[in-house]
């Protein structure tokens, strides 16, 4: 009898799916990102080397009139990932008041990620109408966790002067995507603006999404997710609800990720690209859709690996 009759089920998945990287996701304010922004390859250069940390990305502040501008950026990311394809993006319409509206836009590996559905959140609460200067856009995902198979992404980009009102009323909007999809796990992501000055340290209290049970902050208070030297603001959030979702994350993996240092940037330099840094999390991953393979490409399978790692048969 071979070798190979003892192998086991999980060495095998182990083999053909070496630990299943963790899928990442980010919210980013990309500061008033237009055709302008595209048009700097210095810029797009940055932008495309942070987003291709992700496997979905959030980006807010996207004011892409003619919507032009993330498709070249999305374009650009898929060159820079060896032109194959790999990124697709799902975008709001225009959101807010009066002449200034913004999008929210999903950017995301369609080869691992699945968009389900989405929708605008009708801000029509009885008791709070028209609260949010940019109502959430919610989307539905198909993610690659078996203890996770969907999840939903709710951002949010607070008007300043009003942030506490929006970050509290996130609450009716979670109750409004449980009733519509009758699911709990849902991210909260966003720049919130919850901190410096926009929302009071006596005030979470009377936040609901801060007091209610089972919300999770995984971006603290005392982070900084401001690209300037002389701010440090814990602006950007990210709020997990659901147990299956809390139990998905990765232990310490919510931070905010500082591009200018990691590409060696001037202050002068990163601010060109955005005044916030991307805020993320991981969440543990799983294969999925494995197909089955021909014993004699098991075979060449097992020769490969045993001699990359110094082993025979």
């Amino acid at each position: 009898m071979g070798p190979l009759c003892f192998w086991r089920p999980t060495l095998l998945l182990f083999l053909l799916c070496p630990a299943g990287a963790p899928l990442k996701i980010c919210a980013f304010n990309m500061q008033r990102f237009a055709e302008g922004k595209t048009e700097k390859a210095s810029v797009v250069d940055t932008l495309v080397k942070i987003l291709a940390r992700y496997d979905i990305s959030v980006l807010q502040e996207v004011m892409d009139v003619k919507e032009k501008a993330i498709p070249a950026l999305v374009d650009a990311l898929n060159r820079f990932d060896g032109g194959s394809g790999t990124y697709s993006y799902h975008t709001s319409p225009l959101l807010g008041r009066g002449n200034y509206q913004e999008r929210y836009v999903f950017v995301y590996r369609h080869q691992r990620i699945r968009m389900i559905d989405s929708y605008k959140y009708e801000d029509n609460h009885p008791d709070r109408p028209d609260v949010f200067a940019r109502e959430p856009f919610i989307v539905r995902f198909s993610v690659p966790n078996k203890e996770l198979p969907e999840l939903m992404l709710i951002p949010l980009h607070t008007a300043p002067t009003h942030a506490e009102a929006e970050i509290d009323a996130l609450y009716d909007v979670f109750l409004n995507v449980k009733s519509r999809w009758g699911m709990e796990d849902m991210i909260f992501l966003g720049d919130f603006n919850a901190d410096c000055g926009y929302v009071a340290k006596k005030r979470w209290k009377e936040i609901r999404l801060r007091q209610k049970p089972d919300f999770h902050w995984l971006i603290g208070d005392k982070a900084d997710t401001t690209v300037r030297e002389n701010t440090r603001c814990a602006y950007d959030r990210i709020v997990v609800h659901g147990q299956r979702c809390l139990d998905a994350v990765v232990p310490g993996s919510a931070q905010a990720f500082d591009f200018s240092k990691e590409f060696g940037l001037s202050e002068e330099e990163a601010l060109e690209v955005s005044d916030h840094y991307p805020v993320e999390v991981e969440l543990y991953s799983a294969c999925q859709g494995l197909q089955p393979i021909h014993p004699a490409g098991l075979v060449l399978l097992a020769a490969t690996v045993l001699s990359t790692s110094g082993h025979g048969f």
